[in-house]
């Protein structure tokens, strides 16, 4: 059976290839695996992570959400939090190749790197409002670290997908290239952030994100119970299964 997340090196750059489903859909599984592939490459000299096919993460796995009830719901969103914190934290540079559309979830980990290359086809937004379910502490701290401040409540209440184009103007990535350049692209940022001096880059990184990991591990355990229940809701449930629907006529 193939891993949800293969683990490739040239150099000193370890690529982490989500390719888990047609569209990276976070369930346990891959956020289990890409959780303990973070930590295995903690003293990479940089990493690059990208999916494949038509998404680099199209996000929450809703069908395996609504068929797993409470009990999964328990063990997800955890793990969920405990991946996005460690790919956050992660102290050396960390490249996103955003190779198409990273949409919900994976819009928050595309947001957690360092820099992000983004293919002109793809699309990229946290619909989670639209969706029906409320935003785990972890992807909204992210969000709000990664976003300016004059777009981050049109990010997380219109629930909007962006282009690549408004995307970048929002400065939400930082570059945008043809879609068969992006590996490639992504490729020679991780090099060049890799031949930097470790060191002082860690020690940045570690003062520019310590107040949202702050905030981060003194808000989760004050909302977790009611971000789980209002995950477990039925009105929440009949959402999602809504939006679903809508997605298929």
């Amino acid at each position: 059976m193939t891993s949800p997340v293969e683990h490739t090196s040239q150099g000193p750059v370890v690529t982490l290839r989500m390719q888990h489903g047609k569209v990276q859909a976070l369930d346990v599984a891959l956020v289990s695996a890409l959780d303990h592939a973070l930590a295995e490459v903690a003293g990479a000299g940089a990493l690059l992570l990208i999916g494949q096919g038509r998404a680099f993460s199209a996000g929450v796995d809703l069908k395996q959400l609504l068929a797993g009830g409470d009990d999964y719901v328990d063990q997800f969103l955890p793990a969920l939090s405990r991946m996005l914190v460690r790919l956050f934290a992660h102290p050396g540079p960390v490249i996103a190749a955003i190779n198409s559309h990273a949409i919900a979830g994976g819009c928050v980990i595309a947001c957690a790197c360092d820099y992000k290359v983004m293919s002109q086809d793809a699309t990229i937004g946290v619909p989670e409002l639209r969706v029906g379910v409320p935003f785990p502490v972890a992807p909204l701290e992210i969000l709000r670290f990664a976003l300016a401040d004059p777009h981050l409540q049109e990010f997380v209440y219109v629930g909007k997908t962006y282009s690549a184009d408004e995307a970048l103007h929002r400065g939400m990535v930082d570059e945008v290239v043809p879609a068969e350049q992006v590996a490639t692209r992504a490729a020679v940022v991780a090099e060049r952030f890799a031949m930097g001096p470790a060191a002082r880059f860690r020690l940045t990184k570690e003062q520019l994100r310590r107040p949202t990991l702050e905030r981060i591990r003194q808000d989760e355990p004050l909302m977790e119970a009611k971000l789980l229940a209002a995950w477990k809701d039925d009105a929440t449930r009949n959402a999602i299964q809504q939006y679903m629907d809508e997605l298929q006529r």
